[in-house]
């Protein structure tokens, strides 16, 4: 899988979460659109991952899922978190299959395995397959059965953690609703390594807001576990017109890299 790429729309850009269950629908559609273009622009293989957004975060923070089985109500939670986060990913399959992609829905939560929070098996044969046969595997935030904790949320960090070191992707690109990560002063940092981490994390707080799955700190963490194994990452704004379909095709787009060095 040397030309695969994996993309994920952040569950704020693709949802309203002031508003639960509610889709951007104009900025999801031109999203697929812009996949569309790339992908008959350049051959590339492509997966593309979301977040939960409004869909099963409000259920999530009710049941606390994060934590594991804390209570009577926690297998309740973990059903109706599943049940929301399947919402939206349908959602997303309609219209990249709408913009012309044959796109398939990856469910992790029947695909994972995970311990405290991190996938430990995950069965890839079929993925392996749709990637073969040119078609888009879309999994998403999800749910986990834990073998510590009982249940857990995946989040689509995690999920890229471990089909990038599997499939060898080439790079990953995270659109979200900023321009990459700021500085104090509001300014892009453009490239954040092991060697700056400890300096700029101080300012990662300020790009985004914390949800159930760990917000922009777990993102960078996790891209940084990644950059290590080289494989390179770039966080985008992808309410920015051509911003996706740009980085999709390897021309330059404002954002923050996130490399070894």
């Amino acid at each position: 899988m040397s030309n695969l790429i994996l993309l994920k729309l952040g569950g704020s850009l693709i949802t309203d979460k002031s508003k639960p269950f509610t889709v951007r629908k104009n900025v999801l559609r031109r999203i697929c659109k812009e996949i569309h273009e790339a992908r008959n622009e350049k051959k590339f293989s492509l997966i593309v991952g979301h977040g939960g957004g409004s869909f099963p975060h409000t259920s999530a923070q009710k049941y606390q899922t994060q934590k594991g089985y804390i209570n009577k109500d926690s297998k309740k939670g973990f059903a109706i978190v599943q049940n929301d986060a399947a919402k939206l990913n349908r959602i997303v399959v309609q219209e990249l299959i709408n913009a012309g992609e044959n796109a398939v829905s990856v469910q992790p939560s029947s695909a994972c395995i995970t311990k405290k929070g991190k996938i430990i098996d995950f069965y890839l044969i079929s993925i392996k397959r749709m990637l073969k046969d040119d078609y888009i595997p879309v999994p998403y935030g999800d749910v986990g059965l834990d073998v510590v904790n009982g249940c857990c949320i995946i989040s689509t960090e995690e999920i890229f953690n471990y089909l990038a070191k599997n499939l060898n992707a080439k790079k990953i690109i995270l659109a979200g609703k900023v321009d990459g990560v700021y500085d104090s002063n509001r300014n892009i940092i453009k490239k954040i390594t092991p060697g700056n981490f400890n300096e700029v994390k101080k300012y990662i707080g300020l790009s985004d807001g914390t949800d159930v799955t760990g917000g922009m700190i777990l993102k960078v963490n996790k891209m940084l576990q990644l950059a290590k194994k080289g494989v390179n990452s770039i966080i985008i704004n992808g309410l920015k017109k051509d911003a996706i379909k740009n980085a999709l095709l390897g021309k330059d787009v404002k954002g923050t890299v996130i490399a070894n060095e």
